[in-house]
């Protein structure tokens, strides 16, 4: 049985790196892959490392549903692709501030996208 989300939110105050897992939109099989993110409120965004080109954001668009974990705690949501330049914009500064400008320059090397979760 999955943990509650607040277990979740708990971790998330705490970890650097969350582990996502996306359904493949051609194979069909689950791929878990660790992420970095950053929580505005109570919303939860993702920086894709290559933009638009990356795998499992390419995934996330035909198959929106994503299961987000930290350690044991878990919860699914939808994934809503934000691309207006202020909206991504916004995103970049909060995982400038949270991993610092030089660590997302170094690993991070297209701005076009970001993904926004909503529980599912």
């Amino acid at each position: 049985m999955p943990a509650p989300k607040d277990s979740l939110k708990e971790r998330l105050a705490r970890y650097r790196q969350i582990r996502i897992s996306v359904t493949g939109r051609k194979s069909g099989r689950t791929i878990s892959i660790p992420v970095w993110f950053v929580v505005d409120g109570r919303k939860l965004y993702l920086l894709p490392v290559q933009g638009s080109d990356t795998q499992w954001f390419k995934n996330a668009l035909v198959n929106p549903r994503i299961r987000v974990s930290a350690r044991d705690a878990e919860a699914e949501f939808r994934v809503v692709p934000l691309t207006s330049a202020k909206a991504v914009s916004s995103v970049i500064e909060g995982f400038r501030e949270k991993y610092g400008a030089k660590n997302v320059k170094k690993y991070y090397s297209k701005f076009d996208v970001a993904v926004e979760l909503t529980p599912a």
